[in-house]
This record gives C-alpha cells, sequence and structure tokens, in this order.
C-alpha cells in the first residue's frame, strides 16, 4: 500500500468515525477540494467544514467497491449509505431538517497527494439522486420503449 492508499483509507474512517481533527493530519493546509454541491473549496478549514455537513446531516457508513492507486493519487468507488438525522446545509443557503430518511448514494472520489499530505480531492456524487432519495424531488419518469 502506497501514501496515497493509505491517506485516502484514514480519511474515510475519519469521517466515518465522525473524528474530523485528524484531517488536520491527512489534508494538506492548502487542499483544494471539488463537490457537487458546493464547487471549489480551499483550504483545511474550509475542508473540515464541508466534510462537518455531512457528519452533522447523516449517519454514514461507506461500501467500498473499488480502490485504485497511482503513485500519487488514491481512487475510491462506492456508496454511501446513510440515514438524514440532522440539519442539511443546502446551496441556495438554505437548511433542510431532518426527513429520516435513508438513501444509498453512489460515489466516486480521487485523492491526489505530494509531501504526505492530500492536496487535491476531488468528490463526484449525484445531486440528483440524493434529492429525490431525500423526498425534495420527484423520481423521474421512466420511459419504454416499442
Amino acid at each position: 500500500m502506497g501514501q496515497a492508499r493509505e491517506l485516502m483509507d484514514r480519511l474515510t474512517e475519519a469521517v466515518t468515525s465522525e473524528n474530523l481533527d485528524a484531517i488536520d493530519d491527512i489534508y494538506a493546509s492548502d487542499v483544494v477540494i471539488t463537490t457537487p454541491d458546493q464547487g471549489t473549496i480551499t483550504g483545511l478549514a474550509e475542508a473540515k467544514a464541508w466534510h462537518q455537513s455531512f457528519v452533522d446531516a447523516f449517519d454514514m457508513t461507506f461500501e467500498m467497491e473499488r480502490e485504485l492507486e497511482t503513485e500519487d493519487c488514491a481512487i475510491d468507488q462506492g456508496t454511501a449509505l446513510a440515514t438524514h438525522t440532522g440539519d442539511m446545509p443546502l446551496p441556495d443557503g438554505t437548511t433542510l431538517p431532518p426527513t429520516g430518511k435513508q438513501i444509498r448514494l453512489r460515489a466516486c472520489d480521487v485523492a491526489t497527494v505530494a509531501n504526505g499530505k492530500i492536496v487535491r480531492h476531488d468528490f463526484y456524487f449525484d445531486q440528483l439522486e440524493m434529492m429525490t432519495q431525500l423526498g425534495l424531488l420527484e423520481q423521474p419518469a421512466t420511459t419504454t420503449s416499442g
């Protein structure tokens, strides 16, 4: 296991165990994060705040499906299983109160490492899928061919 994989695994454990203080030793102070919901986030404090918003809103676990690694990069693909138990900040600045709903959200993230820290972290998940499962949007209509 290389450094990128070790850091990604430590980060996943920190978030799923709600030990966000561990992030201080994982992310670089000037880390750049891209997310579907907040766009580009820069810096350790903002990164921790973004993770904290999910920890506060969801009781969450992660089912790993694939782990890939290169010399300076780790990629995780899997499913986040979560119950919406706390207030969730929305991109428009409002807050969604807890719905109690359980969601299964396909996700992928890519972490790039330099000098012993994650310097870039790109998250990918489907916001439409998330909002539909939380009951904020209607299930998309399906079409049949014929």
